[in-house]
Protein backbone atom coordinates (compact mmCIF):
# COMPACT_ATOMS: atom_id res chain seq x y z
CA UNK A 1 0.00 0.00 0.00
CA UNK A 2 2.78 2.37 -0.92
CA UNK A 3 0.32 4.98 -2.22
CA UNK A 4 -0.93 5.52 1.34
CA UNK A 5 2.24 7.49 2.12
CA UNK A 6 0.33 10.51 0.77
CA UNK A 7 -2.03 10.30 3.75
CA UNK A 8 -2.01 13.58 5.72
CA UNK A 9 -1.32 11.68 8.97
CA UNK A 10 2.36 12.05 9.88
CA UNK A 11 4.54 9.01 9.20
CA UNK A 12 5.55 8.87 12.89
CA UNK A 13 1.92 8.40 13.91
CA UNK A 14 2.02 4.85 12.55
CA UNK A 15 3.27 2.18 14.95
CA UNK A 16 3.13 -0.68 12.42
CA UNK A 17 3.83 -0.46 8.70
CA UNK A 18 3.47 -3.55 6.50
CA UNK A 19 4.58 -3.18 2.90
CA UNK A 20 4.04 -5.84 0.23
CA UNK A 21 4.34 -8.70 2.74
CA UNK A 22 4.66 -12.13 1.12
CA UNK A 23 4.66 -15.53 2.84
CA UNK A 24 4.73 -18.62 0.62
CA UNK A 25 5.04 -22.20 1.84
CA UNK A 26 6.92 -24.52 -0.55
CA UNK A 27 5.25 -27.68 -1.84
CA UNK A 28 7.76 -30.54 -1.95
CA UNK A 29 7.64 -33.56 -4.26
CA UNK A 30 7.15 -36.83 -2.39
CA UNK A 31 10.33 -38.57 -3.53
CA UNK A 32 13.13 -36.11 -4.37
CA UNK A 33 11.79 -33.37 -2.06
CA UNK A 34 12.14 -30.77 -4.78
CA UNK A 35 9.99 -27.64 -4.62
CA UNK A 36 7.22 -28.16 -7.17
CA UNK A 37 5.06 -25.17 -6.21
CA UNK A 38 4.11 -22.76 -3.45
CA UNK A 39 1.10 -22.18 -1.23
CA UNK A 40 0.69 -18.41 -1.53
CA UNK A 41 -0.74 -17.84 1.94
CA UNK A 42 0.09 -14.11 2.04
CA UNK A 43 0.68 -12.53 -1.35
CA UNK A 44 1.63 -8.85 -1.31
CA UNK A 45 -0.31 -7.41 1.66
CA UNK A 46 0.22 -3.78 2.70
CA UNK A 47 -1.34 -1.69 5.48
CA UNK A 48 -0.52 0.64 8.37
CA UNK A 49 -1.85 0.93 11.92
CA UNK A 50 -1.77 4.17 13.91
CA UNK A 51 -0.56 4.17 17.48
CA UNK A 52 -3.27 3.32 20.00
CA UNK A 53 -5.72 2.13 17.35
CA UNK A 54 -7.15 -1.23 16.30
CA UNK A 55 -7.19 -2.62 12.78
CA UNK A 56 -9.63 -5.45 12.10
CA UNK A 57 -8.55 -8.08 9.59
CA UNK A 58 -11.37 -10.18 8.14
CA UNK A 59 -11.94 -12.76 5.42
CA UNK A 60 -12.95 -16.37 4.84
CA UNK A 61 -11.15 -19.27 6.49
CA UNK A 62 -7.91 -19.96 4.65
CA UNK A 63 -7.48 -16.44 3.26
CA UNK A 64 -4.20 -15.92 5.15
CA UNK A 65 -5.26 -13.73 8.10
CA UNK A 66 -3.52 -15.71 10.84
CA UNK A 67 -0.44 -16.35 8.69
CA UNK A 68 -0.22 -12.61 8.09
CA UNK A 69 -0.37 -11.88 11.82
CA UNK A 70 2.25 -14.46 12.72
CA UNK A 71 4.60 -13.38 9.95
CA UNK A 72 4.33 -9.75 11.10
CA UNK A 73 5.56 -10.89 14.55
CA UNK A 74 8.34 -12.91 12.87
CA UNK A 75 7.06 -16.13 14.39
CA UNK A 76 7.80 -17.40 10.89
CA UNK A 77 10.15 -15.93 8.30
CA UNK A 78 8.82 -13.88 5.40
CA UNK A 79 9.18 -14.67 1.70
CA UNK A 80 9.24 -10.98 0.76
CA UNK A 81 8.20 -7.48 1.77
CA UNK A 82 8.88 -5.32 4.84
CA UNK A 83 7.45 -5.01 8.34
CA UNK A 84 8.38 -1.96 10.42
CA UNK A 85 7.54 -1.52 14.10
CA UNK A 86 8.30 1.99 15.35
CA UNK A 87 10.16 2.50 12.08
CA UNK A 88 12.42 -0.50 12.75
CA UNK A 89 12.56 -3.26 10.11
CA UNK A 90 11.78 -6.42 12.09
CA UNK A 91 13.28 -8.79 9.53
CA UNK A 92 16.57 -6.86 9.42
CA UNK A 93 17.27 -7.63 13.10
CA UNK A 94 19.71 -10.30 14.19
CA UNK A 95 18.79 -12.90 16.82
CA UNK A 96 19.88 -10.82 19.82
CA UNK A 97 18.21 -7.63 18.56
CA UNK A 98 14.99 -9.53 17.88
CA UNK A 99 15.05 -11.01 21.38
CA UNK A 100 15.21 -7.51 22.87
CA UNK A 101 12.27 -6.41 20.71
CA UNK A 102 10.09 -9.45 21.50
CA UNK A 103 8.43 -7.98 24.63
CA UNK A 104 7.15 -5.01 22.58
CA UNK A 105 5.07 -7.24 20.28
CA UNK A 106 2.85 -10.02 21.59
CA UNK A 107 0.06 -12.33 20.44
CA UNK A 108 -3.18 -13.63 21.98
CA UNK A 109 -4.10 -16.97 20.40
CA UNK A 110 -7.49 -18.29 19.35
CA UNK A 111 -7.52 -21.32 21.66
CA UNK A 112 -6.50 -20.25 25.17
CA UNK A 113 -6.28 -23.79 26.53
CA UNK A 114 -3.78 -25.17 24.00
CA UNK A 115 -1.61 -22.05 24.33
CA UNK A 116 -1.21 -22.50 28.11
CA UNK A 117 1.19 -25.06 29.56
CA UNK A 118 -0.82 -27.59 31.63
CA UNK A 119 2.22 -28.19 33.86
CA UNK A 120 2.67 -24.63 35.12
CA UNK A 121 0.53 -22.66 37.59
CA UNK A 122 -1.02 -19.44 36.33
CA UNK A 123 1.37 -17.16 38.19
CA UNK A 124 4.34 -18.86 36.55
CA UNK A 125 2.71 -18.81 33.09
CA UNK A 126 2.16 -15.05 33.30
CA UNK A 127 5.56 -14.37 34.85
CA UNK A 128 7.80 -16.75 32.91
CA UNK A 129 8.66 -14.28 30.14
CA UNK A 130 8.74 -11.38 32.62
CA UNK A 131 11.55 -13.12 34.47
CA UNK A 132 13.31 -14.15 31.25
CA UNK A 133 13.40 -10.59 29.87
CA UNK A 134 14.08 -8.91 33.22
CA UNK A 135 11.04 -6.64 33.01
CA UNK A 136 11.11 -5.96 36.78
CA UNK A 137 13.67 -6.67 39.56
CA UNK A 138 13.29 -10.05 41.24
CA UNK A 139 12.19 -8.43 44.51
CA UNK A 140 9.23 -6.78 42.80
CA UNK A 141 8.29 -9.80 40.67
CA UNK A 142 5.45 -11.18 42.81
CA UNK A 143 3.75 -7.81 43.33
CA UNK A 144 4.08 -7.04 39.63
CA UNK A 145 2.35 -10.28 38.58
CA UNK A 146 -0.40 -9.58 41.12
CA UNK A 147 -1.01 -6.12 39.63
CA UNK A 148 -1.13 -7.50 36.08
CA UNK A 149 -3.63 -10.19 37.11
CA UNK A 150 -5.86 -7.67 38.87
CA UNK A 151 -5.86 -5.37 35.83
CA UNK A 152 -7.07 -8.34 33.74
CA UNK A 153 -9.81 -9.30 36.22
CA UNK A 154 -7.96 -12.24 37.80
CA UNK A 155 -7.85 -12.48 41.63
CA UNK A 156 -4.33 -12.96 43.09
CA UNK A 157 -5.25 -16.32 44.67
CA UNK A 158 -5.49 -17.80 41.14
CA UNK A 159 -1.67 -17.78 40.97
CA UNK A 160 -1.25 -21.33 42.23
CA UNK A 161 -4.01 -22.86 40.12
CA UNK A 162 -3.55 -24.67 36.80
CA UNK A 163 -5.18 -23.98 33.41
CA UNK A 164 -7.57 -26.96 33.58
CA UNK A 165 -9.23 -25.38 36.63
CA UNK A 166 -10.50 -22.37 34.66
CA UNK A 167 -13.30 -21.63 32.21
CA UNK A 168 -12.62 -20.54 28.61
CA UNK A 169 -13.13 -16.86 29.40
CA UNK A 170 -10.80 -17.01 32.40
CA UNK A 171 -8.15 -18.76 30.32
CA UNK A 172 -8.32 -16.02 27.71
CA UNK A 173 -7.86 -13.43 30.48
CA UNK A 174 -4.77 -15.37 31.52
CA UNK A 175 -3.44 -15.21 27.93
CA UNK A 176 -4.11 -11.48 27.81
CA UNK A 177 -2.36 -11.01 31.18
CA UNK A 178 0.65 -12.99 29.90
CA UNK A 179 0.92 -10.63 26.92
CA UNK A 180 0.28 -7.49 28.97
CA UNK A 181 2.93 -8.40 31.57
CA UNK A 182 5.68 -7.66 29.05
CA UNK A 183 4.49 -4.04 28.55
CA UNK A 184 3.96 -4.44 24.78
CA UNK A 185 3.25 -1.70 22.26
CA UNK A 186 1.58 -4.00 19.73
CA UNK A 187 -0.60 -7.11 20.16
CA UNK A 188 -1.93 -9.44 17.48
CA UNK A 189 -5.31 -10.75 18.64
CA UNK A 190 -5.79 -13.91 16.57
CA UNK A 191 -9.53 -14.60 16.85
CA UNK A 192 -9.38 -14.21 20.65
CA UNK A 193 -13.14 -14.57 21.26
CA UNK A 194 -14.23 -17.11 18.61
CA UNK A 195 -14.12 -20.04 21.08
CA UNK A 196 -16.14 -18.21 23.77
CA UNK A 197 -19.83 -17.80 24.59
CA UNK A 198 -21.43 -14.55 23.41
CA UNK A 199 -21.71 -13.07 26.92
CA UNK A 200 -18.07 -13.91 27.64
CA UNK A 201 -17.05 -12.48 24.25
CA UNK A 202 -18.44 -9.10 25.32
CA UNK A 203 -16.43 -9.19 28.56
CA UNK A 204 -13.16 -9.99 26.75
CA UNK A 205 -13.79 -7.31 24.10
CA UNK A 206 -14.50 -4.73 26.82
CA UNK A 207 -11.32 -5.80 28.64
CA UNK A 208 -9.25 -5.35 25.46
CA UNK A 209 -10.73 -1.88 24.89
CA UNK A 210 -10.09 -0.86 28.51
CA UNK A 211 -6.47 -2.05 28.36
CA UNK A 212 -6.01 -0.15 25.10
CA UNK A 213 -7.33 3.04 26.69
CA UNK A 214 -5.24 2.59 29.86
CA UNK A 215 -1.94 1.53 28.29
CA UNK A 216 -2.07 2.94 24.75
CA UNK A 217 -1.94 -0.50 23.12
CA UNK A 218 -2.18 -1.03 19.36
CA UNK A 219 -4.04 -4.10 18.09
CA UNK A 220 -4.28 -6.14 14.92
CA UNK A 221 -7.61 -7.88 15.55
CA UNK A 222 -8.14 -10.96 13.37
CA UNK A 223 -11.68 -12.32 13.40
CA UNK A 224 -14.52 -13.96 11.50
CA UNK A 225 -17.15 -12.16 13.57
CA UNK A 226 -17.87 -8.97 11.65
CA UNK A 227 -20.11 -7.58 14.40
CA UNK A 228 -17.20 -7.80 16.85
CA UNK A 229 -14.82 -6.26 14.32
CA UNK A 230 -17.22 -3.36 13.74
CA UNK A 231 -17.40 -2.77 17.50
CA UNK A 232 -13.70 -2.84 18.34
CA UNK A 233 -11.89 -1.64 15.18
CA UNK A 234 -10.88 1.83 13.99
CA UNK A 235 -9.96 0.57 10.51
CA UNK A 236 -10.78 -2.67 8.68
CA UNK A 237 -8.86 -4.64 6.04
CA UNK A 238 -10.52 -7.39 4.00
CA UNK A 239 -8.41 -10.30 2.71
CA UNK A 240 -9.20 -12.81 -0.01
CA UNK A 241 -6.89 -15.65 -1.00
CA UNK A 242 -3.77 -14.02 0.44
CA UNK A 243 -4.39 -10.50 -0.91
CA UNK A 244 -5.94 -7.36 0.54
CA UNK A 245 -9.02 -6.37 -1.47
CA UNK A 246 -10.34 -3.41 0.55
CA UNK A 247 -9.27 -1.13 3.40
CA UNK A 248 -10.96 1.86 5.07
CA UNK A 249 -12.07 3.33 8.36
CA UNK A 250 -14.64 1.10 10.06
CA UNK A 251 -17.64 3.39 9.62
CA UNK A 252 -16.83 4.03 5.99
CA UNK A 253 -16.31 0.41 4.94
CA UNK A 254 -19.41 -0.90 6.76
CA UNK A 255 -21.60 1.90 5.39
CA UNK A 256 -20.31 1.56 1.82
CA UNK A 257 -18.40 -1.64 0.98
CA UNK A 258 -17.02 -1.32 -2.55
CA UNK A 259 -15.46 -4.65 -3.51
CA UNK A 260 -18.03 -7.33 -4.50
CA UNK A 261 -16.33 -9.77 -2.11
CA UNK A 262 -16.64 -7.31 0.78
CA UNK A 263 -20.29 -6.74 -0.11
CA UNK A 264 -20.97 -10.49 -0.01
CA UNK A 265 -19.06 -10.88 3.26
CA UNK A 266 -20.89 -8.04 4.99
CA UNK A 267 -24.30 -9.20 3.74
CA UNK A 268 -23.92 -12.21 6.05
CA UNK A 269 -23.95 -10.03 9.20
CA UNK A 270 -27.12 -10.92 11.16
CA UNK A 271 -29.48 -8.05 11.99
CA UNK A 272 -31.30 -8.31 15.36
CA UNK A 273 -34.63 -7.23 13.87
CA UNK A 274 -37.13 -9.87 12.69
CA UNK A 275 -38.83 -7.35 10.37
CA UNK A 276 -35.63 -6.17 8.70
CA UNK A 277 -35.12 -7.23 5.09
CA UNK A 278 -31.67 -8.72 4.52
CA UNK A 279 -30.29 -8.86 0.98
CA UNK A 280 -27.97 -11.82 1.36
CA UNK A 281 -25.37 -12.26 -1.39
CA UNK A 282 -24.58 -15.95 -1.83
CA UNK A 283 -21.16 -16.64 -3.33
CA UNK A 284 -21.03 -19.49 -5.82
CA UNK A 285 -18.39 -22.17 -5.54
CA UNK A 286 -15.63 -22.43 -2.95
CA UNK A 287 -12.47 -20.44 -2.37
CA UNK A 288 -9.76 -21.55 -4.87
CA UNK A 289 -6.55 -23.17 -3.72
CA UNK A 290 -3.81 -20.72 -2.66
CA UNK A 291 -1.37 -23.14 -4.29
CA UNK A 292 -2.95 -22.40 -7.67
CA UNK A 293 -4.83 -19.07 -7.50
CA UNK A 294 -6.80 -17.89 -10.55
CA UNK A 295 -5.13 -15.55 -13.02
CA UNK A 296 -6.12 -11.89 -13.07
CA UNK A 297 -8.40 -10.95 -10.18
CA UNK A 298 -8.36 -13.85 -7.70
CA UNK A 299 -12.07 -13.34 -6.97
CA UNK A 300 -13.28 -13.43 -10.58
CA UNK A 301 -14.28 -17.13 -10.43
CA UNK A 302 -16.97 -16.30 -7.83
CA UNK A 303 -17.84 -12.69 -8.69
CA UNK A 304 -21.23 -11.77 -10.19
CA UNK A 305 -19.68 -8.58 -11.64
CA UNK A 306 -16.89 -10.44 -13.46
CA UNK A 307 -15.75 -8.81 -16.73
CA UNK A 308 -13.36 -10.14 -19.35
CA UNK A 309 -10.51 -8.00 -18.02
CA UNK A 310 -10.94 -9.56 -14.55
CA UNK A 311 -9.89 -12.95 -15.93
CA UNK A 312 -6.53 -11.73 -17.23
CA UNK A 313 -5.35 -8.62 -15.31
CA UNK A 314 -4.94 -8.22 -11.56
CA UNK A 315 -6.66 -5.04 -10.32
CA UNK A 316 -4.55 -2.15 -8.97
CA UNK A 317 -4.77 -0.96 -5.37
CA UNK A 318 -6.48 2.44 -5.67
CA UNK A 319 -7.89 5.09 -3.36
CA UNK A 320 -11.48 5.19 -4.64
CA UNK A 321 -12.48 7.86 -2.12
CA UNK A 322 -10.51 9.58 0.61
CA UNK A 323 -9.10 6.94 2.95
CA UNK A 324 -11.01 4.14 1.19
CA UNK A 325 -8.78 1.75 -0.78
CA UNK A 326 -9.98 -1.03 -3.05
CA UNK A 327 -8.59 -3.50 -5.60
CA UNK A 328 -11.33 -4.01 -8.17
CA UNK A 329 -11.64 -3.26 -11.89
CA UNK A 330 -15.07 -1.69 -11.27
CA UNK A 331 -13.26 1.33 -9.84
CA UNK A 332 -10.32 1.63 -12.25
CA UNK A 333 -9.34 5.16 -13.22
CA UNK A 334 -8.23 5.94 -16.79
CA UNK A 335 -4.59 4.95 -16.20
CA UNK A 336 -5.47 1.72 -14.38
CA UNK A 337 -7.97 0.82 -17.09
CA UNK A 338 -5.37 1.31 -19.83
CA UNK A 339 -2.80 -0.78 -17.94
CA UNK A 340 -5.36 -3.54 -17.32
CA UNK A 341 -6.34 -3.68 -21.00
CA UNK A 342 -2.67 -3.89 -21.97
CA UNK A 343 -2.10 -6.70 -19.46
CA UNK A 344 -5.17 -8.51 -20.81
CA UNK A 345 -3.87 -8.23 -24.37
CA UNK A 346 -0.47 -9.65 -23.31
CA UNK A 347 -2.14 -12.53 -21.48
CA UNK A 348 -4.27 -13.40 -24.51
CA UNK A 349 -1.23 -13.31 -26.81
CA UNK A 350 0.63 -15.65 -24.45
CA UNK A 351 -2.33 -18.03 -24.37
CA UNK A 352 -2.55 -18.01 -28.17
CA UNK A 353 1.16 -18.77 -28.49
CA UNK A 354 0.95 -21.55 -25.91
CA UNK A 355 -2.07 -23.01 -27.70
Amino acid sequence: MQEMNNNPVRQSDYLLEVENLVKWFPIKSSFFKRTVGNVKAVDGVSFKIRRGETMGLVGESGCGKSTCGRTILRLQEKTGGEVRLNGQDIFALNKEQLRKLRPRMQIVFQDPYSSLSPRLPIGEIIGEAVREHGIVPQGEFDDYITRVMEVCGLPPYYKDRYPHEFSGGQRQRICIARALALSPDFIVCDEPVSALDVSIQAQIINLLKKLQADFGLTYLFISHDLSVVEHISDTVGVMYLGSMVEYAETGKIFANPLNPYTQALFSAIPIPDPDAHIHRIILQGSIPSPANPPSGCKFHTRCSHCMEVCKHAAPKWLEVEEGHWCACHLYDDAQAKAEAEEAMARAKRSQAQAG
